[in-house]
């Protein structure tokens, strides 16, 4: 259930992380965690490599090139001037600074007070509105060739506040890329080769330091968690061909409305006692 929830929720703007914690304790376990939340996060993004196999080929292809020295010698070819592709890799680089220098400083809260249903139903209602707003007031004229480290460095900041769950990692960075004048598609796209280095180095961390707290303490087994992962895989891949299609055409208020009404949800099940701000096991 767990992973099929990640593979469902991961690429579109409204929270996968949010979603594990809320159906987790709705299920009848406890919060299945932050290791859990990003182990099988390694499923979906495994789909993204699949889905833009050729687009990342291409980029690592170009920026080797450019590094290397076979497109000239001076400093600005190294960097990729005159080659989009060559670029695109040092805009996900720099792009990714953000959330890995932010990851590292709030990595206790990350897994503790930013679990907190409370916040989450605030974060899934405010980023909402900031999300319909974009799409309404975002001038949708560019593509990724007017990408610039400006607003890689922005995008970067937009994807870091999607440690808090309840942002959305893909809502956050379509949120910035709109109200910087991308196009629905260009920002959507954009998101996911974002995401690829700091997804998979957080979920392949969460792996290798927290295995041996798996199965413990509530959480899910290893075996488990694997299982989740594939199965967020195969859904997730599904999902990116829908969603990339969906916003070529379509705006994206149905999310917006989804996260309002799922925000308020999520307070009556916790004013009523059904959720627990912190879960079963408690801060």
């Amino acid at each position: 259930m767990l992973g099929l929830v990640q593979g469902l929720t991961e690429f579109l703007p409204i929270s996968s992380s949010a979603h594990l914690r809320i159906v987790g304790e709705l299920i009848g376990s406890t919060d299945p965690g932050a290791a859990f939340t990003a182990i099988t996060q390694i499923g979906t993004e495994s789909a993204v490599l699949l889905y833009f196999r050729h687009d990342i080929a291409r980029i690592v292809v170009a920026w080797w090139r450019a590094i290397t020295g076979k497109r000239g010698t001076d400093w600005r070819s190294r960097m990729g001037e005159g080659d989009p592709d060559a670029r695109m890799a040092w805009w996900i680089a720099l792009g990714s600074v953000p959330i890995v220098v932010l990851g590292l400083a709030f990595q206790d809260t990350i897994t503790t007070a930013f679990r907190n249903l409370y916040l989450i139903a605030a974060t899934l209602l405010v980023f909402g509105l900031v999300l319909g707003w974009a799409d309404r007031v975002g001038a949708k004229r560019d593509g990724l060739e007017k990408l610039n480290g400006k607003h890689a460095v922005y995008y970067g900041f937009a994807q870091a506040m999607a440690l808090i769950p309840g942002v959305s990692r893909s809502g956050g960075t379509i949120t910035a890329g709109l109200l910087m004048g991308y196009t629905r598609s260009a920002a959507a796209r954009y998101s996911f080769l974002l995401a690829i280095p700091a997804v998979l180095g957080s979920g392949f961390e969460q792996l290798v330091t927290n295995i041996d707290l798996l199965g413990t303490e509530g959480l899910p087994s290893l075996p488990m968690t694997l299982l989740a992962t594939v199965i967020a895989f195969v859904v997730g891949y599904v999902v990116i061909i829908g969603f990339l299609k969906v916003v070529s055409t379509y705006s994206y208020q149905p999310f917006v409305v989804y996260r309002i009404g799922l925000a308020i949800v999520v307070l009556v099940l916790l004013v009523t006692g059904v959720l627990q701000p912190y879960g079963t096991g408690g801060p």
